[in-house]
């Protein structure tokens, strides 16, 4: 299936750029521009995209409140905020708002449509570098009214422990696939099962767990 795309940016020369790379992927189509989180929210309604790749810093509505709109309301859009700006205030912000993904502008142009890819498929995806920074402050900070022990890992096979260590890395399912030479559809079905035996929400919640329970550092 072709994977649908509304781009939505103030600066023009940034969206003829990524208009341009994929014009040259036949799985992938540009539906529809906007130059503000209003115009996005209602093109996102009109024009039913896949997937939504937001800027944060606009003029009027801007991206983080683009995005909670689009993801509280009818369309099914998956949001990939694509941004200048990787602060960490973006970052919760964005992923509190429903984003499905969070890239900075300085990856390659390849990089943000593969992840565009990632994102149609009902992925999550982080840049590694926002999601290095992003766990390490969670699992900075203590739990309100708790010191039970972290969660335990023991409901897991080995595999899926070395799935949940390449997730927590920031590897997407492509690359845990080609890392471990499995398929792609064997990759989504040990994160399905480890979303489910870990209780976890979604892959970003995956990852704090993995932080939590020792299985990852901070410092790699």
């Amino acid at each position: 299936m072709t994977v649908r795309i509304l781009l939505v940016d103030d600066q023009p020369l940034i969206r003829a750029a990524l208009s341009m790379v994929v014009k040259d992927a036949p799985d992938l189509e540009i539906v529809g521009e906007a130059g503000d989180g209003d115009e996005a929210v209602r093109l996102a309604s009109e024009l039913t995209p896949s997937v939504v790749v937001m800027d944060i810093r606009m003029p009027g509505m801007d991206g983080i409140e683009a995005t909670r709109r689009i993801t509280s309301g009818p369309s099914a859009a998956h949001v990939l905020v694509l941004t200048t700006f990787d602060d960490d205030e973006y970052v919760y912000g964005a992923l509190r708002a429903g984003a499905s993904g969070f890239l900075v502008k300085d990856m390659g142009l390849e990089e943000i449509l593969a992840a565009i890819r990632v994102v149609a498929a009902g992925d999550a995806l982080l840049a590694p570098r926002v999601t290095r920074r992003l766990i390490a402050d969670l699992t900075s900070r203590p739990t309100p009214g708790s010191s039970a022990p972290p969660r335990t890992l023991a409901a897991i096979t080995e595999r899926e422990q070395e799935v949940l260590t390449l997730i927590a890395s920031g590897l997407s399912n492509t690359e845990i696939a080609d890392h471990l030479h499995l398929s792609i559809t064997t990759v989504k079905t040990y994160v399905t099962r480890l979303l489910s035996k870990l209780d976890a929400r979604d892959r970003v919640h995956l990852v704090i767990l993995a932080y939590e329970a020792g299985l990852v550092t901070t410092s790699r």
